[in-house]
């Protein structure tokens, strides 16, 4: 190639040197901070017991985490922390979407506060179908709570599967209460699916609902309605005081349709205004009155016996769906069958008899 500056015409042409070329390697790359390597098992409890809310985040990392390394170290970590839990009021949160669940859980949140103790609230968070992702955006709603420095609050995905997250939920249950947090708030996704499990894991189950809607009742399931110990009517304000009340009564009415409750208690509505906080101190009352009636008859701890067997159960069906369908030679002949089934060749019935006859038989010859 000829270049400009060689020839004798351009005999007065400098050319300089130019800038040395930087290093490949980010010199300050070693001046970076370095993620401090995985506590152990002592080292996570430790921190729990203290209440260091650092310690308790990553735990609960642990426990959501799909890493058998990982969920074998979180399993070990909730065994030694079992004994320090169960002294908390567990409470469950639900209600249609827009119905102000966020912001009533910051002012019943900063109430109980008030009255002493630590709260932990946790917010299962819908995930897209799609993309599996999820908007983790409860921590913005609940300002006032997000700053207070006696709360924790953990949002988590559903990832698609309700039933693992309400398990895992339970799990940081217990070791929020080892941390030292006597309420713990966990709000649902909204009325469906969710309402179910999470009813299987707390004491106290509150349905939020909204007047001036319409129909006060529709779209509310029944088994929402017998699974409530409290309704509350949020945005009893303004002009809206008349409906909230009217609405009230409506409810009233349809909760003496229902069978009497397991517990004996009779499920009450107030109404109440969380953006102007109206009525909280009754909503609370209401609560407090119900843990004294539960405990004074017995019921509270035979609930919490319930749901341990629950769980159990739940956990044991858990294992097994996953044993069964990360198995590769079932995988391989899920995938044969499936074909064969939409080949109409085979009907679904005899497809998957097929399969489980290979996996019974599996599983008695490795024994």
């Amino acid at each position: 190639m000829q270049h400009p500056e060689n020839n004798n015409d351009y005999k007065g042409l400098t050319v300089n040197s130019g800038v040395a070329q930087p290093p490949m390697v980010n010199p300050y790359l070693h001046n970076r901070v370095r993620r401090k390597p995985m506590p152990t098992v002592s080292e996570l409890v430790e921190g729990i017991l203290k209440g260091d809310v650092t310690t308790l985040s990553r735990a609960v990392t642990l426990v959501e985490s799909f890493n058998p390394s990982h969920q074998s170290v979180a399993q070990e970590v909730i065994e030694k922390c079992l004994p320090y839990s169960g002294q908390s009021r567990r409470i469950g949160i639900t209600g249609v979407p827009g119905a102000g669940k966020s912001t009533s859980i910051d002012v019943f949140g900063l109430h109980v506060l008030k009255q002493g103790g630590k709260l932990a609230v946790l917010a299962i968070d819908p995930s897209s179908e799609r993309t599996k992702g999820s908007i983790l955006g409860d921590k913005t709603r609940m300002e006032k709570l997000s700053t207070h420095p006696g709360a924790f609050i953990r949002p988590s995905p559903s990832a698609g599967s309700l039933g693992g997250v309400a398990r895992k939920t339970r799990e940081t249950v217990v070791l929020c209460e080892a941390a030292g947090y006597n309420n713990i708030f966990i709000e649902t996704v909204g009325v469906g699916q969710s309402e179910t499990a999470v009813h299987s894991m707390v004491d106290f189950f509150l349905l939020i609902q909204l007047a001036g809607t319409g129909d006060e009742l529709q779209g509310i399931k029944r088994g929402i309605m017998e699974m409530a110990d409290g309704i509350v009517i949020n945005k009893a304000d303004g002009d809206n005081i008349h409906r909230a009340q009217l609405a009230q009564a409506q409810f009233r009415s349809a909760l003496h349709l229902f069978p009497p409750t397991m517990s004996g208690w009779t499920p009450e509505v107030l109404t109440y205004s969380g953006y102007y906080e109206i009525g909280i101190a009754e909503v609370w009352d209401m609560v407090d009155r119900y843990f004294k009636f539960v405990t004074d008859n017995g019921y509270f701890h035979e609930r919490r016996r319930q749901q341990a067997r629950y769980w159990m159960k739940e956990t044991i069906d858990e294992q097994l769906r996953r044993h069964f369908y990360y198995n590769p030679e079932i995988e391989q002949l899920l995938a044969d069958r499936e074909a064969a089934v939409l080949a109409n060749k085979q009907s679904s019935f005899t497809a998957a008899r097929d399969v489980l006859d290979h996996y019974f038989a599996k599983f008695k010859t490795s024994k």
